[in-house]
């Protein structure tokens, strides 16, 4: 492995590690551009998914209590994204998805812009766990099809009237368990080859690391500036989802 590689694989573990224990969210829109430019995509999507887990388990910790007092807010999202994995993994026979990248860059860009230039955000207090169950569903069949579990819960979440730990609270976990399944079925594939666990092992550390200090910044934020971060990152995500397919 040349230092050229080397050096890549750390600024992608330091940018993955460090989002994901700001946010909860984010790694692969945020590491997976770095991975590229030096390993194949299969194993760049192997070592990134890894990188969300591991990641997000050191932020799950922080909100297991959140978790606990209301497991079935976060079953409501969970449930149907089981459902939804498979189905994302067979649609990618059948659809293009550098087309499915672009649509979802397009509307991380628009909700983004959208509620970073408006200055009351919306703040929904009553269930709806109707919606909550779609919004799950859809994002486990983007996650299946695209590695892109996180940006329907994350743009939904981010209109709710929670405090941070509440909505950390429903977005790590699902994060965590909808990429492990990922993993695991890129595990069954044959992703995870000797060369792919020695370059995970160069990354992961930074990204440890990094998630730490992201985790660090989460604790200094207040409810109403964790809200606005995650609809910039949706903002910064779309725009550097649609630069990667474009170039």
């Amino acid at each position: 492995m040349t230092s050229h590689e080397i050096t890549y694989l750390v600024i992608g573990g330091l940018a993955g590690g460090f989002i994901n224990g700001l946010a909860g969210f984010g790694t692969s829109l945020f590491a997976l551009g770095f991975f590229l430019t030096v390993i194949p995509p299969v194993e760049a999507v192997a070592i990134t998914v890894s990188i969300s887990v591991i990641s997000g388990l050191q932020g799950l910790w922080i909100v297991r209590h959140s978790v606990t007092r209301n497991p079935r807010r976060l079953m409501r999202f969970l449930l149907p994204a089981l459902l939804g994995i498979p189905i994302g993994v067979a649609s990618l026979k059948q659809i293009d998805v550098s087309v499915l990248k672009y649509l979802i860059a397009f509307f991380l860009i628009l909700y983004g812009g959208f509620f970073t230039l408006r200055r009351n955000l919306p703040k929904i207090e009553r269930p709806t766990p109707l919606v909550d169950m779609i919004v799950g569903f859809f994002a486990g069949i983007f996650g299946g099809a695209a590695s892109l579990s996180g940006a329907l819960p994350t743009m939904w979440c981010a209109m709710r009237a929670w405090p941070k730990y509440e909505t950390r609270a429903v977005l790590q976990p699902f994060n965590v368990i909808v990429l492990a399944s990922t993993a695991a079925m890129l595990a069954w594939d044959g992703a995870y080859h000797a060369e792919t666990l020695f370059q995970l092992c160069v990354a992961m550390p930074a990204a440890v690391v990094a998630a730490q200090f992201g985790i660090f910044i989460f604790h200094k934020l207040n409810d109403e500036f964790f809200r606005r971060l995650l609809i910039a990152i949706c903002l910064a995500s779309g725009t550097l989802l649609f630069m990667r397919e474009l170039l």
